[in-house]
C-alpha cells in the first residue's frame, strides 16, 4: 500500500535542517524546521499548513522569512510551533519589517503560533492586516501533554529535549492507513477523484456506516451513484497500520535525552536523526549538546525503527560522510541484536 506521508530532507546532510513532508494526492504538506528552504519551490511552500521548529538557532529558523514572503497577501493560515522563547523570537522577526502597506492586501494572512513549555502550550494569533501585532490578553493556554496537532487522520507529538536550550523532537503518525483498492473500484465502475479523500475522511471520523456517499461513475461517464459508507469501506478500502515518522535534531547525547527520544519515536517507519559528530569526537558532541553517529544508530536500534536517515553533519567532516554513516550502521546493527553480545 502506498504511503500517505512523503518525507524528504530539503538539503544535504551538511546543510541546514528542514524536513518537508508532502501528503500523497493532497495539496498539503508539513515542515519540520526552517533552515535554508530555497530549494523548495513556491508551489511546495504554499502547501505547508503547519511548521514545527525544533529551536530558533539560525540554521533551523532562517527560512521562516521565505515562508512569510510567499504567504503575504494570500488567504491562508500558517500554524507554527516552537519551544520556550519561540513567540518572543518570532515577534522579533516580524518587528524587523515595515508593514505600512498591508491594509491594501486583498486577502488576509494569519500566523497562529504556539510556544511549548513543560507545563503548557501558549498560542498567539498574528494577523497581517493588524501589522502582525498580537491582540493583548488574547493568548490561548492549554496544558502540554505531548500532543501538538490532533486530526482524525494524523497526530504530531513532541518532547522537550536538552540542547543547552529547550529543543523539540517530533513524531508524525496516522492512526491507521486507508488505501483504495483500484481493482475493486474498477469492478464497481467508479471513477477516482476528490470524493475518495472525502470517503477516507468519513472513515477516519468514524461516521455512521449508513451515511450515503455520492460517487462518480465511469458508465455512464459523469454519472453519480449513492453507496452506503459501510459498503464502500468493505468493498473498496483496505486498512493497514498507520505510518510513523520521527524527527530528532540538536539533542545532547545523555541518558535522559536518549530515553525521551526513544519513547517518542518508538517503532517509527522512518526516523530522521542528526549525526553531528563522529564517535571519536564524542567530547565535542558533549560540549556542543549534539549526538554522535554511534548514538544516533544506538537510539534508532533501541527504538525499533524500520529505517533511518542521518542528517545535520558537522562541516568538519566534509570528506567523511560515508564514515559517519558507517559508524551509525555499526551501532544500529550492534544494538539491534543485544543477545549476540552477552
Amino acid at each position: 500500500m502506498s504511503p500517505r506521508f512523503l518525507p524528504r530532507l530539503v538539503n544535504g546532510p551538511f546543510d541546514d535542517p528542514a524536513l518537508y513532508v508532502a501528503f500523497a494526492f493532497e495539496k498539503r504538506a508539513l515542515l519540520f524546521d526552517m533552515g535554508d528552504v530555497s530549494r523548495l519551490s513556491s508551489k511546495d511552500i504554499l502547501k505547508i499548513s503547519h511548521g514545527f521548529v525544533s529551536h530558533t538557532h539560525m540554521d533551523h529558523f532562517c527560512g521562516f522569512d521565505r515562508l512569510l514572503r510567499l504567504c503575504l497577501g494570500r488567504e491562508k493560515q500558517l500554524h507554527l510551533y516552537g519551544p520556550e522563547g519561540f513567540l518572543n523570537n518570532l515577534e522579533g522577526k516580524l518587528r524587523a519589517y515595515n508593514w505600512n502597506l498591508v491594509d491594501h492586501y486583498r486577502y488576509p494572512f494569519e500566523l497562529i503560533a504556539s510556544e511549548i513549555t513543560t507545563e503548557r502550550i501558549r498560542t498567539r494569533r498574528y494577523a497581517c492586516c493588524d501589522k502582525f501585532i498580537p491582540e493583548t490578553g488574547m493568548d490561548q493556554l492549554q496544558p502540554f501533554e505531548g500532543v501538538l496537532l490532533q486530526e482524525p487522520s494524523l497526530r504530531v507529538d513532541a518532547r522537550i529535549l536538552d540542547h543547552g536550550t529547550p529543543c523539540l523532537g517530533f513524531s508524525l503518525a496516522e492512526p491507521v492507513h486507508i488505501n483504495i483498492n483500484k481493482v475493486a473500484l474498477d469492478r464497481l465502475a467508479l471513477a477516482a477523484g476528490p470524493w475518495l479523500k472525502a470517503l477516507k475522511l468519513a472513515l477516519y471520523n468514524k461516521e455512521d456506516p449508513n451515511t450515503i456517499i455520492d460517487a462518480p461513475t465511469l458508465h455512464p461517464p459523469g454519472g453519480r451513484q449513492g453507496f452506503r459508507l459501510g459498503d464502500l469501506a468493505e468493498g473498496i478500502t483496505r486498512t493497514s497500520p498507520g505510518h510513523k515518522i520521527g524527527y530528532i535534531t540538536d539533542a545532547a547525547g545523555h541518558a535522559d535525552n536518549h530515553k525521551t527520544i526513544i519513547e517518542l519515536i518508538r517503532n517509527a517507519d522512518h526516523l530522521f536523526i542528526e549525526s553531528a559528530f563522529r564517535i571519536n569526537d564524542h567530547h565535542l558532541a558533549t560540549s556542543k549538546y549534539h549526538l554522535t553517529a554511534g548514538q544516533a544508530g544506538e537510539i534508532a536500534a533501541h527504538a525499533g525503527v524500520k529505517r533511518y536517515t542521518l542528517f545535520h553533519f558537522s562541516p568538519r567532516y566534509s570528506d567523511e560522510a560515508e564514515m559517519i554513516r558507517e559508524e551509525a550502521k555499526q551501532a544500529f546493527t550492534y544494538y539491534s541484536h543485544p543477545k549476540m553480545h552477552k
